[in-house]
């Protein structure tokens, strides 16, 4: 298919440059030389190597696609680098990871697609650095390229976490399970536990979306006072260290006092 294409355009190099002969065309040969360049040129400019990079962004409600996000920490993206019209070429592909404020990229990946999981508070800018080479052409999309290009936008927010004084595991469906209050955000550790008032570990998990359903081995404990250790750290380096007593009330309902889950 390359080789037709060029055969195209040497064709019409060659039917130009005749025309250029005829001594009655001297006077419009610029012109003509020009028009000649310019049908090379949009032929060429058709079928050159493209990039247009997008990320896929998972997280906890799904998968989104597009070139920015802003969220929580653990964010896994996987990075894609859409070449067009890349065959025949010699392709070389660098993708670029660069916090706000930094000029130095973090870390660099050399193929084509790449995914990374992004687990540090800050903004994150993603370039990919693409040459294409084709005897002796070069197309190269790197500084110039992305002096104008917008880059692929990451915002991982600050770390945030707290833990409730008690619950109610009577199977109504509301607050019957022990876990980190709503609005939790870029933890990427997570250990608790759960003891009782003798120091017996009762339940540990490593989830903050999950928690403790008021049992140990399978049967309901007793309704009383537990004691909750957790130990996290988040996205931008702060490290948790929670300790506090955990109410059990099994005989709370709905018309019940609204306090159970408050500081």
């Amino acid at each position: 298919m390359q080789k037709n294409k060029k055969r195209i355009i040497k064709s019409t190099i060659n039917q130009y440059f005749c025309i250029l002969n005829d001594k009655t065309m001297r006077k419009n040969r610029l012109y003509i030389f020009l028009l000649a360049l310019l049908s090379v040129t949009t032929v060429f400019a058709d079928n050159m190597p493209t990039i247009n990079p997008t990320a896929i962004f998972t997280t906890a409600d799904g998968e989104e696609t597009g070139t920015s996000y802003s969220g929580s920490a653990p964010l896994p993206v996987r990075f894609f680098a859409n070449a067009e019209n890349t065959s025949g070429w010699d392709t070389y592909y660098e993708w670029r990871f660069t916090l706000e404020g930094q000029e130095e990229p973090y870390l660099k990946r050399y193929e084509q697609d790449t995914e990374y999981t992004f687990d540090k508070a800050g903004s994150h800018r993603v370039v990919l650095y693409a040459v294409f080479t084709q005897n002796g052409d070069t197309v190269a999309y790197t500084d110039e390229y992305w002096a104008d290009a917008e880059p692929l936008s990451i915002q991982i927010s600050e770390s945030k976490l707290e833990m409730p004084n008690a619950f109610t595991p009577n199977g109504d469906g509301i607050n019957d399970v022990y876990k980190a209050k709503d609005g939790y955000q870029s933890l990427v550790e997570f250990h608790a536990y759960i003891f009782n008032r003798w120091g017996q570990k009762l339940y540990e998990w490593t989830d903050p979306a999950q928690g403790w359903d008021g049992k140990h081995n399978g049967k309901d404990v007793k309704e009383g006072v537990y004691f909750v250790l957790v130990k996290a750290k988040g996205a931008d380096g702060r490290t948790f260290n929670i300790k506090r007593d955990v109410n059990l009330l099994r005989g709370y309902t709905k018309t019940s006092s609204s306090g159970t889950d408050s500081e």
